[in-house]
């Protein structure tokens, strides 16, 4: 036994330092997109990130920073690292894991543990250890600086320590693993929330531990008790406690009048001698199962005490402190996650249920002076009963979600949804599309790393295949190599020990189709979700090993060395995972999350204010001011965070050496429950006219009950009168602040007009709805008197209900605000002499050249933003007569993102127009070519696969540009070229209809 035991130990540090190697040579140097860039700032300077939060990340991310030594370029990559470290020793738990499962396995088969055993049991361990750590979707967390990789470190962990709680007889020593559990659980809450859902698993083996003769019944019950535990703590113990501590402090504050801070501080001290109590009660009466249960919810609420770093660090005002929850009254909403709004579970509307009405609930309160007020009260909408159901999936009202629940079901348009339409989607596309799919990327192999790309079987053909998706990295063949022998595992598992097994399959289940279930995501997301199931991945790679342990078995009685074969078959799983993950995983000289953002401020002139959309265009720009220390200078505004008042609070104070923002409306204007929305009503009065805005801004101020109308018993909302807003110019301080570059000043115009989009069909206004955000951003541009820039990226022009086109000089990725107006026959206004200082010096492309990088959807996304930045560019200079710097800029716009790294995407289509305005007819025509070929591929592989969304749409119309640019330029052989192909798609289009 000691020999095995040291073999254990080696062999599982061995597997652990093979994953710690791997995951330190393939680690993102930089912040990755989406959360990564927030969570590697907030980690930096403790600082508060979106809802719920991440403590306990945070800290360790603090601790880990240390080690870059002052090297504010480096805090990433050490961040990075705890990740690394967390995935690593995540490999190492679970090898110990399979390890202990396959000694029970084989003791309850009562089969003697002979040496050969003894190898096959380490063999499958290392086999299964491996083959998860080679995994697309764990992989993809190891090696960035997010919560999921530490989460799945606390999964492992709770998991190992109730097996090693099985192996040992003497119950005392055994309650300690269980308040270790326990804790490790309280933990994991300042992590992730996932953790949870391994309780039903560890009380299975509870159970069988502790009742020799199990039933199904006691089963049941076990289960139902521990999923009883799990809502204990993730609804009374996470949000509910600052709840109670919520209605204490009110009635404390409000109606006692003691001081701030008394209620929660009385439901803190009632808590602790609860505890104390309790643990005292039970040790007089020798109540020994309660004491442990009463410890190890102390142990939770000790782990769960890492969320006062929350309060504590909002208090300071950090530059990122999302939702400020500084108060026990925020902190509630902030744990609850309220400002994503809540999804129905167990009953709900479908997605085109009739609103009866909207129902007043809980009121909303904020910190006064002295006294807690109501500012807003929460809603809840009545939908018209014969459009509800149980466990409702198709639930959302969003345009976009609309149209994939139709796409799904086969529903026309006014047709209401049945419950077996209901079903159905749940089954095809949550369980199906949004499940199964990325179980199989990880088991079986992966068509490509575009978003919704199908998974591979093993007898996928590459007939047809075009060249890009061949190439694509995220290309991965398994041919069901680790799928086959987790099949393997899970029935000799389920045939030998059906006890564990049935705690494997929980965890597998609850990890995986249970929260599909609980979550209800919306059936379209902004990228791909697998990494939150991970903890499935996690359960079926422990067939994978146990699979090594039954071949084995088998092949015993043929001979000692046949049975070895069993660990050489098994190490094809993690052979030909790590061979086929590597590339689309090893994230080396990777950098353009970072500088794309970079690129963003450096388009912008001192002390500017920069508004944003979504993650991407945020996240990466908050990691360079907030860690690099890069142009702090500049506010980052983003759009939708913009219409709540935590938020617009913050940019009335300086941050970092951003100065406040100038307004003329204050907190009771913008409180929420306050002009959350105006409302656009024409009056007959001003029908036609424009508004001046300064004089609308101060109508919003004085809260003139005229412009107020009532849409329902407890709503009145202030209308903008008109479909128009406009705003003096003084064109000669405009001139002399010298902000209007002289190649534009021709085009400087007396006044602005903000006009509300219509819709170009039916001439409607495309929303009468204009948020807070907005409203504010009308008061900035009103108040600031151009004396601080103002810039938009692509995304929040967009997202703006008034047209702010006619305004915008592009002077990089960046779009400023300006009083000129663009003539209707000019594409768009550059300021070229600065645009190409800011491309041509200030701008940064690390690693777009280098063909081994591994650029991903994400980056070839920017990759193709940019590719249009520099279009443009090149067009305003040709419009400016100077064709010789047009050149310059499309070559050095190659130079830095080659089409042989990067491919040909739709704003290649614009550099075919460029070279061609440019005089490079050759050059045009050559790539035109290029193009055509290579979406005529790409078009043909989508009608194959049956695809016509945005991928196939945006290509064909590619198509149709390419062929108009060829013939304005007399290239006929070559469009005609092009009209065949498009004429080879509407036939293979009439053909599939």
């Amino acid at each position: 036994m000691g020999d095995f035991k040291k073999m254990n130990d080696l062999t599982g540090w061995g597997v652990f330092l093979i994953s710690l190697i791997t995951y330190v040579l393939t680690i993102e140097e930089t912040a990755s997109f989406w959360d990564c860039g927030e969570f590697i700032a907030i980690a930096f300077k403790l600082e508060v990130s979106h809802p719920p939060g991440a403590p306990l990340f945070m800290l360790i991310g603090r601790l880990f920073s240390f080690l870059s030594f002052g090297d504010v370029t480096q805090v990433a990559f050490w961040i990075n690292m705890s990740s690394v470290l967390a995935s690593a020793f995540t490999i190492l738990f679970l090898y110990w894991t399979i390890v202990m499962l396959g000694r029970k396995l084989l003791e309850s088969g009562k089969t003697e543990f002979t040496k050969v055993h003894e190898i096959l049991v380490l063999g499958a361990g290392a086999v299964g250890a491996l083959a998860f750590s080679f995994t697309d979707s764990f992989w993809f967390s190891a090696v960035e600086g997010e919560v999921y990789a530490m989460s799945s470190f606390f999964t492992a962990v709770v998991f190992w320590a109730i097996l090693k709680w099985e192996l040992v007889e003497d119950e005392s020593r055994g309650n300690k693993w269980l308040v270790f559990i326990a804790y490790m659980l309280g933990l994991s809450t300042g992590v992730h929330l996932l953790g949870l859902v391994t309780l039903p698993a560890l009380a299975l083996i509870y159970y069988f531990k502790k009742y020799k003769n199990p039933t199904w019944l006691g089963g049941f019950v076990a289960m139902a008790v521990s999923l009883l535990i799990v809502l204990f703590i993730n609804s009374f113990i996470i949000p509910g406690l600052p709840t109670i501590a919520g209605y204490f402090e009110v009635t404390f504050v409000n109606t006692l009048n003691l001081p701030f801070g008394s209620g929660a501080l009385f439901v803190t001290i009632l808590v602790v001698l609860a505890i104390i109590f309790a643990l005292r009660y039970t040790r007089k009466k020798n109540l020994v199962n309660l004491n442990t249960l009463t410890l190890s919810m102390a142990f939770v609420l000790i782990g769960y005490a890492c969320y006062a770093v929350i309060l504590i660090r909002s208090r300071a005002d950090p530059p990122i402190d999302q939702n400020n929850p500084e108060d026990v009254m925020t902190f509630v909403s902030y744990l609850k996650r309220e400002q994503y709004g809540s999804r129905p579970l167990v009953h709900g509307q479908y997605f085109n249920a009739p609103v009866q009405e909207y129902i007043k609930t809980d009121p909303i309160y904020y910190k006064a002076d002295d006294e807690y007020k109501v500012k807003d009260y929460k809603s809840k909408t009545v939908y018209d009963p014969q459009f509800t159901t149980v466990l409702p999936r198709m639930y959302s009202s969003s345009p976009a979600h609309i149209q994939k629940y139709r796409q799904v079901t086969g529903l026309r348009e006014g047709e209401k949804p049945s419950f077996i339409d209901n079903i159905y989607f749940l089954i095809s596309h949550q369980l199906g599309h949004m499940y199964l799919r990325y179980f199989m990327f990880n088991f079986s192999g992966r068509e490509s790393d575009i978003q919704d790309a199908d998974w591979l079987g093993p007898f996928a053909s590459n007939e047809f295949v075009p060249e890009t998706i061949l190439e694509n990295k995220g290309r991965n063949q398994y041919y069901m190599i680790p799928l086959i022998l987790g099949l393997i595992g899970f029935f000799f598992q389920f045939n030998k020990d059906p006890k564990r097994f049935s705690a494997t399959l929980m965890l597998f289940i609850l990890t995986g189709a249970a929260l599909v279930i609980y979550l209800n995501s919306p059936p379209v997301e902004p990228r791909e979700r697998d990494y939150i199931y991970a903890g499935s991945y996690y359960a079926f790679a422990i067939w994978i090993g146990l699979a090594v342990l039954g071949i084995g078995s088998s092949l015993l009685a043929r001979g000692k060395q046949l049975a070895m074969a069993a660990i050489a078959l098994g190490l094809l799983a993690p052979i030909i995972l790590a061979k086929e993950n590597w590339d689309d995983h090893d994230r080396s000289n990777r950098y353009f999350s970072v500088d794309s953002a970079r690129n963003f401020l450096a388009s912008c002139a001192p002390n500017a204010i920069l508004f944003t959309g979504g993650d991407n265009d945020t996240f990466p720009l908050w990691y360079l001011q907030e860690v690099e220390g890069f142009r702090t200078d500049v506010r980052v505004v983003v759009l939708s965070y913009y219409a709540t008042d935590w938020y617009i609070d913050q940019t009335t104070v300086k941050m970092n050496d951003s100065e406040p923002f100038p307004y003329s409306l204050t907190i009771d204007n913008y409180r929420q429950g306050t002009n959350d929305v105006l409302y656009i009503q024409e009056l007959p009065q001003f029908a036609d006219q424009s508004i001046d805005l300064k004089e609308y801004m101060n109508v919003v101020k004085r809260d003139v009950p005229q412009f107020k109308r009532e849409f329902s018993s407890d709503q009145e909302l202030m209308i903008i009168p008109s479909e128009s807003l406009n705003l003096a110019i003084d064109t000669a301080a405009i001139k002399a602040k010298g902000i209007v570059p002289k190649s534009l000043e021709q085009y400087l115009t007396p006044r602005m007009f903000f006009n509300f989009k219509k819709d170009s069909r039916t001439g409607e206004l495309e929303s009468r709805i204009v948020d807070k955000g907005q409203m504010m951003l009308f008061d900035l541009i009103a108040q600031n008197n151009w004396e601080r820039p103002i810039y938009f990226n692509y995304t929040s022009v967009n997202s703006l209900n008034w047209d702010a086109n006619p305004y915008l000089v592009q002077e990089g990725m960046a779009y400023r605000l300006l009083p000129i107006q663009k003539p209707s026959e000019m594409r768009e206004m550059v300021n070229t002499e600065l645009m190409y200082d800011n491309v041509m010096n200030k701008m940064q492309f690390r690693g777009l050249d280098d063909p081994g990088a591994f650029l991903n959807e994400d980056y070839r996304g920017f990759v193709q933003n940019h590719r249009s930045m520099f279009t443009t560019f090149a067009d305003a200079l040709v419009q400016e007569g100077d064709t010789t710097k047009a050149l310059e800029v499309l070559d050095f716009g190659i130079e830095k993102m080659p089409f042989d790294v990067v491919p040909h995407d739709i704003s290649s289509v614009g550099f075919v127009q460029s070279f061609f305005n440019a005089g490079a007819i050759d050059r045009a025509t050559e790539m035109a070519v290029q193009i055509g070929e290579q979406f005529h591929a790409e078009l043909n592989y989508l009608q194959n696969k049956n695809r016509y969304g945005y991928s196939f749409q945006s290509k064909l119309r590619g198509l149709q540009f390419l062929r108009l640019v060829l013939e304005e330029n007399g290239k006929a052989e070559e469009a005609d070229q092009i009209s065949n192909y498009m004429q080879e798609q509407d036939v293979r289009l009439n053909m599939d209809r």
